[in-house]
């Protein structure tokens, strides 16, 4: 089965810092490409950073660009986004996601939705708030 169990959110003060992890279980990580969105209260869903397993390759939103950095964990079923400098409008639920790699031509695909390309599985997500 399937699961992916983000953490690390919280209630930060505007330029501190997070590390949200994404446990998953019930396949491997080395068949999948892997990625981060947020979703805020009457905002659209924003995919914020995506990784390849395959090569590595990586996308950033230009939002977190320079501030949000992905990575996977030596343990391999994990997966990182450490947020620096966290703004107000970081404020969202964040949630990690996955796609098979064989269905995937690039990570950039994932992260903005584009033609029809998303995550397959996502998990519950973990909340951050920026606020001072």
């Amino acid at each position: 089965q399937v699961q992916l169990v983000e953490s690390g959110g919280g209630l930060v003060q505007p330029g501190d810092s997070l590390r949200l992890s994404c446990a998953t279980s019930g396949f491997s990580l080395d068949r999948y490409e892997v990625g981060w969105f947020r979703q805020a209260p009457g905002k659209e869903r924003e995919g914020v950073s995506c990784l390849s397993t395959r090569d590595g390759s990586t996308y950033y939103s230009n939002s977190v660009k320079g501030r949000f950095t992905i990575s996977r964990g030596n343990a391999k079923n994990i997966m990182y986004l450490q947020m620096n400098n966290l703004k107000p409008e970081d404020t969202a639920t964040y949630h990690c996601g996955i796609r098979p790699s064989d269905t995937v031509t690039s990570v950039q695909h994932i992260c903005t939705f584009f033609n029809g390309t998303d995550f397959s599985s996502w998990g519950q997500g973990t909340q951050v708030t920026v606020s001072s």
